[in-house]
């Protein structure tokens, strides 16, 4: 018994359909490549916000550090003025307390001299 279904195709049925096959997988494709393409713009944005944040960072680091070097160094001048506020303190008393002194060693003299005449 010969085959039912035997029949030959000729090359333009068979150059139709793989044109037809090939443009329905293209056009599949071109869904998918829409998605790909807008995950990938996504991604895109997600990795200029991320160098974007770093930068940031950085920059902020930098700027704690320099803010860092300034409280130090205002540190150190701040305990340096003291320990010469102290010494000035300590030198302007004595000063007073040799005024003081004088004062009562020249008040004394004077009375003494007062009272032999």
């Amino acid at each position: 018994m010969p085959p039912k279904f035997k029949r030959h195709l000729n090359d333009d049925e068979v150059t139709g359909s793989v044109r037809s096959e090939r443009r329905n997988l293209l056009e599949e494709d071109s869904d998918e490549e829409e998605d790909f393409f807008l995950v990938q713009s996504q991604v895109d944005e997600v990795i200029d916000v991320m160098q974007e944040n770093i930068s940031k960072v950085i920059e902020r680091g930098e700027r704690l550090d320099d803010l860092q070097d300034k409280s130090e160094s205002l540190s150190d001048h701040a305990s340096a003025f003291s320990s010469r506020a102290k010494q000035l303190h300590r030198r302007m008393w004595w000063r007073d307390m040799k005024v003081g002194y004088l004062s009562v060693f020249r008040l004394s003299a004077y009375t003494n001299i007062k009272k032999i005449k």
